[in-house]
């Protein structure tokens, strides 16, 4: 990989458009985890020139969003840098200076087409099944003539000149040379009527003044690349190294998700935005081990990566430019790797605001204190309160029939947690040491079953038929509430 022998400058441009979604995050993760192998810089550059669809919101979302995957930007709004402003739409004069000289150059021009006569011509394309492209009306006005219409008060934009002989080529990190005939590229619109700067300009100009070493960008703006190569060529720019990653594909690996599909997503506890897997109960390091593993791999089986890890391990040349299908059972998978992976202090911290929103007030203490009998039945953090709220509960509900084991009548049911009762109430404290063999000879006594007698007492105790292991559940709960919740459990029964 002999592109990241130096200091390595990357970037992340996200459009504040809506919400940072799986795409943009990997982006951003590569980016982040090229900058921190190489000693190098993550900037933040915010491309906010599209007024029609801006969100004032979306961009401390997208900064949020972030922060809470672990991708800290070094250059950027907030932050400040060498390069600023950081916010394209702060950037409107420059990115015209830079039209001008493509103009000055005879590489772009000022075009005068009115939408009726683009219209026009559009009409007459898709009639002849042509390619619908710009028909060079303008193309071959003089600058002076151009500018004395300028003058005149007439409305303009600026056009790139494409060659129309030849090829171009371009060359991507991961395909290699991506060449196209030059008479299929159309003359791209630089600058907008209103003085705005597009995008194939804009980042063009950015890329080279905040020296961008790496372009890591999604493969949608592969029909452009030409376009920016020819570009940075025109101005003649050493190019950065190109990378276009892999299309995230809808999980059953046909064509891209739409809003239906996400829709359908969040119904079944999934989404493609960050936000919303805080809020699922997905970590941040879970999310970020499963996005680094679509589109990229270190070997053959190793799936466990922490973002230290992938620091260390990250490598461009094992990116694969084929389409990945969004995998929501792997991303439950690897949380819940990561959920176990927590210290037990940690997954108390973790787990505290989601007992908070359910009206709960757990102490860390206790949280921790349960943590341990958590992890192995926890998939995302949002469950916890229906895994464990009972053990915050002054009163847990359940119907008499819940008690009652198939198998067993309402009397034998109301007898085993009465022997129960009077086995435990002897004990100087209740600890899963002293009560776990006291009830399996319990078990033994009575002739039924252990899954008979523990599920009457797991219902009794926790209110809940599946629940974390009962004996050290019932050590957590305590003596005196155990005994409370067997009493009213033999009374219900009877």
């Amino acid at each position: 990989m002999a592109e990241l022998n130096l200091p390595a400058r990357v970037r992340f441009a996200p459009s504040p458009t809506g919400h940072l979604h799986l795409g943009g995050a990997r982006t951003a993760l590569y980016d982040f985890l090229i900058a921190k192998q190489t000693g190098g810089t993550f900037i933040l550059r915010i491309e906010d020139t599209d007024t029609k669809r801006y969100i004032p919101e979306a961009e401390d979302e997208l900064i949020k969003g972030l922060r809470w995957l672990g991708i800290e930007f070094d250059e950027g709004p907030g932050k400040g840098g060498p390069y600023g402003p950081y916010r394209q739409s702060e950037r409107k004069e420059i990115y015209f200076e830079f039209a001008e000289k493509l103009i000055n150059s005879g590489n772009a021009f000022y075009c005068f087409c009115t939408a009726e006569h683009l219209s026009k011509v559009r009409e007459v394309q898709q009639k002849n099944k042509e390619p619908i492209h710009y028909d060079g009306t303008c193309r071959d006005l003089s600058v002076e003539e151009a500018r004395k219409r300028i003058a005149a008060g007439e409305t303009y934009i600026i056009r790139f000149r494409t060659p129309k002989t030849g090829t171009t080529t371009v060359r991507d990190h991961l395909r290699g040379d991506i060449t196209v005939d030059n008479r299929v590229l159309d003359d791209s619109i630089l600058v907008k009527s209103d003085g705005w700067a597009l995008y194939h300009l804009a980042a063009m100009v950015d890329d080279h003044l905040m020296k961008i070493t790496h372009v890591i960008r999604g493969s949608e703006w592969l029909p452009s690349f030409p376009l920016h190569g020819l570009i940075c060529r025109a101005f003649g720019w050493q190019e950065p190294v190109w990378i276009h990653l892999s299309l995230f594909l809808k999980p059953s690996g046909k064509g891209k998700m739409s809003k239906r599909e996400s829709a359908e997503a969040i119904k079944d506890g999934y989404s493609i935005f960050v936000k919303d897997l805080e809020d699922l109960g997905y970590t941040p390091e879970g999310v970020v081990n499963w996005i680094a593993l679509m589109g990229w791999s270190y070997d053959d089986h190793t799936e466990f990566f922490t973002l230290e890890d992938l620091i260390d391990k990250f490598n461009l040349d094992r990116l694969n430019p084929s389409p990945a299908a969004i995998n929501f059972t792997k991303l439950d998978h690897f949380n819940g790797l990561h959920i176990r992976n927590l210290s037990d202090e940690e997954l108390a911290i973790r787990t505290k605001p989601f007992f908070e929103s359910a009206g709960y007030a757990p102490s860390l203490t206790k949280l921790t204190q349960i943590a341990p009998i958590l992890k192995e039945r926890l998939p995302t953090l949002d469950e916890v309160v229906e895994i464990a709220g009972f053990f915050f509960k002054d009163i847990i509900l359940y119907e008499a029939e819940d008690l009652i084991a198939k198998g067993l009548s309402k009397e034998q049911c109301a007898k085993v947690i009465e022997q129960a009762y009077e086995t435990l109430t002897n004990l100087p404290e209740m600890t899963k040491d002293l009560a776990e063999p006291l009830l399996r000879n319990l078990v033994e006594s009575s002739g039924y079953s252990a899954r008979q007698v523990f599920g009457i007492l797991r219902v009794a105790i926790t209110g809940q038929k599946v629940s974390p292991p009962l004996f050290e559940s019932m050590e957590i709960i305590g003596k005196e509430t155990v005994l409370e919740r067997l009493m009213k459990a033999r009374k219900l029964l009877k």
